[in-house]
């Protein structure tokens, strides 16, 4: 059987995807090049902003459409948005043919085996937005249907943490891969649904992760990339002394020549001994992404973030002085409920004066069942969208700045793909590239002169 694999939202959904493939290769099935071309697609979806779950219901729907014209034997969806929707999501799809949540990964192969069972094309239905899913008309049999689908949501919180299988797969390519080690959130951010959806925060074990690593490093992966949704509380549930410098530690013990770079960073939870390991570790990236979401003291508290005004404040200040040459990414939000012309503009004065390498934001958007989505004074959509493209304006012209000072510089850079590669100051996804003018050997770590900046990427010359 070929499993088509179709992935949607971050780097953590990509692990959750990369344990469910691992499963389907160990139980004798297929990884399709081309989800098209697949006996069974696999759509692993995100719902962490309504965008996110447009597009989740974007690709189910031309999931089932492959299916309804014989393209497909079945259609598959897992991830966030079948956790928090799996009701509307059966109603709404009846060509679906089985559910997976985020705390039964290991149930795939059983899905997919129920999945494939005969079932005849029905009538999907329309996406209404805010996570509700409306019927454009009433499928005929659909009530039969919903009884004969798979499913595979386990009532309650997820509490389970997964171990891919080893040998451990990637999907990420030759040169790189994402370490979760952890899973859930311990944070109650007003605005996010993400608790609600992964559960509390829960740390993977330090052998499982250390025995993953090696084999990818084993199988020619140059750079790991430790994630989770707040990689600095990793350990903090075992109550045994045991934190993420100790796993960091332990991964500068594993022989061989590779990046290890950390993504996420609460900006309160930053300790000393942390960027201690930065300035001494024989691998580490200096490189840190502290999402801020916002610096105004009113908007951070509304946020309930409230205990990291005075980290947020002196982030970049302090990480600069602490960690000389390092690379500062964050997040930003615009649009929060409560957020004025004012607090707005200090928002924006905070974000020049920190003057971050790299940055991303997006509008607020009002996640139901979040203390947020209920609060008064939120500015429109077309306000908060005019305060995004203004942050990134003034973010582009930081970056210009910047970005000129790398010309004529030679630096280490890591090959990801054909005429592709990374400089440390660049994390996979979210920052540019450098685009090679010669061919070099994907997975390799070369040396590259910086020739031009093209938009956020570079063009370079290897050495």
């Amino acid at each position: 059987m070929t499993i088509g694999l179709v992935s949607l939202g971050c780097a953590k959904n990509a692990v959750d995807l990369q344990v469910m493939a691992g499963h389907l290769l160990k139980a004798g099935h297929t990884l399709a090049p081309d989800p098209d071309c697949a006996d069974v697609i696999l759509v692993n979806t995100c719902a962490f902003i309504e965008s996110a779950r447009e597009e989740a219901v974007a690709e189910i729907a031309r999931a089932c459409e492959l299916k309804r014209a014989g393209r497909c034997k079945a259609v598959v969806a897992a991830g966030c948005f079948v956790q928090r929707y799996r009701a509307e999501v059966l109603k709404a799809f009846p060509d679906l043919d089985a559910v997976l949540g985020v705390d039964a990964l290991d149930r795939i192969t059983q899905i997919v085996k129920e999945a494939t069972r005969a079932s005849l094309p029905r009538t999907s239905r329309s996406y209404r937005g805010s996570g509700t899913l409306a019927a454009s008309g009433t499928p005929r049999g659909s009530g039969a249907l919903a009884a004969s689908k798979s499913t595979a949501v386990p009532p309650g919180m997820p509490k389970k943490v997964f171990d891919p299988p080893i040998p451990a797969l990637r999907l990420t390519g030759a040169a790189f891969a994402y370490l979760k080690v952890a899973e859930g959130c311990a944070h109650r951010c007003a605005y996010c649904a993400i608790p609600a959806i992964r559960g509390k925060f829960r740390s993977r074990p330090l052998k499982s992760i250390l025995a993953e690593a090696r084999a990818l490093v084993k199988t020619g992966v140059k750079e790991l990339n430790v994630i989770a949704q707040d990689p600095m509380l990793y350990g903090v549930d075992f109550r045994d002394g045991t934190n993420l410098v100790t796993l960091l530690r332990a991964l500068d013990r594993i022989k061989g020549d590779f990046w290890v770079r950390v993504l996420y960073s609460y900006p309160s939870e930053i300790t000393d001994a942390f960027l201690d390991w930065m300035n001494t570790s024989p691998h580490a990236v200096k490189y840190i992404d502290v999402p801020l979401q916002h610096t105004d003291p009113k908007i951070l508290q509304a946020m309930a973030r409230g205990s990291a005004v005075k980290a947020t404040l002196a982030a970049a200040e302090r990480l600069r002085a602490a960690v000389p040459g390092v690379t500062l990414r964050t997040t930003v939000m615009t649009g929060f409920p409560g957020e004025t012309p004012a607090t707005f503009k200090r928002m924006l004065a905070d974000v020049k004066r920190m003057s971050f390498d790299h940055l991303g934001v997006f509008a607020f958007s009002p996640e139901e069942g979040t203390p947020a989505a209920t609060l008064p004074r939120r500015p429109s959509l077309v306000v908060a969208e005019r305060r995004a493209r203004e942050v990134m304006a003034l973010q582009k012209r930081i970056w210009s700045a910047k970005a000129r000072k790398f010309v004529g510089q030679t630096f280490r850079a890591l090959v990801i793909a054909p005429g592709i590669a990374r400089l440390a100051s660049q994390a996979p996804d979210v920052d540019g590239v450098v685009h090679l003018r010669s061919a070099a050997e994907v997975g390799a770590f070369v040396d590259v002169t910086i020739g031009k900046v093209r938009g956020f990427d570079f063009e370079a010359n290897e050495n």
